[in-house]
């Protein structure tokens, strides 16, 4: 359920919101001017969630000038954001920082266990999210596999036979390789392609980086 039933008038020293500010923008934190629309903040909040946790900073434009806001009508639109928008429903806190006259609100955001935390777009599609470093983006169908597959914790074989060491080999020949080449260079089904993914992935042998142009597959130093 969602925590924030109230504000927290809670002021911080002007020194901690310098610091956070000089840290600018980055896969654990995030500024916004203001929050006008819930449905595109609880992205944001769903892909902090679903990566290593946040901060939101509100009244604060990209370039770090802190501009302020009213801490009320900001925390209503994050309410609804978390309780409307977030499935399912997502636990932030907030607290109220103070620059000269200006106020900032910080939305906290922990990482969940138990993922992903799904936030519905602008078609009424209830979707899944990541941040990686300052972009907030899809997460992919492997990364989803990956964490179901952690739950049950199966372990690295011992040997990899004939088609999966195809599918090692032809990564590691590449250096880095979109799933889709994966799919047209090995020839083999994509079900069976995605499957072996998720399981090297989560065994760790390939490394899965997901960015603004696309998710590459390399092949991990473990292998």
């Amino acid at each position: 359920m969602c925590s924030i039933t109230s504000l927290t008038k809670n002021f911080f020293p002007v020194d901690i919101l310098k610091s956070y500010i000089r840290e600018g923008e980055h896969q654990t934190q995030d500024f916004k001017f203001r929050v006008d629309d819930a449905k595109k903040i609880a992205r944001t909040l769903a892909a902090f969630a679903n990566t290593d946790g946040g901060r939101l900073l509100i009244g604060v434009k990209d370039n770090g000038k802190v501009v302020g806001v009213n801490p009320e009508e900001e925390f209503h639109v994050i309410q609804g954001a978390a309780s409307l928008y977030c499935k399912p429903e997502l636990t932030v806190k907030t607290q109220i920082m103070q620059d000269d006259h200006k106020l900032v609100l910080e939305v906290t955001v922990d990482e969940v266990e138990n993922k992903p935390i799904k936030a519905l777009d602008d078609e009424g599609v209830w979707k899944t999210y990541v941040r990686r470093e300052d972009h907030t983006l899809l997460a992919n169908k492997i990364l989803i596999g990956v964490w179901k597959m952690q739950k049950n914790k199966i372990s690295t074989p011992q040997a990899f036979d004939e088609n999966e060491q195809l599918v090692l080999q032809t990564i590691k020949e590449a250096g880095q390789i979109t799933l889709s080449k994966l799919y047209r260079v090995t020839q083999l089904k994509k079900t069976y392609i995605d499957k072996l993914m998720v399981l090297f992935v989560t065994w760790e042998v390939v490394n899965m980086s997901i960015t603004p142009g696309g998710t590459f597959f390399s092949i991990t130093e473990k292998l």
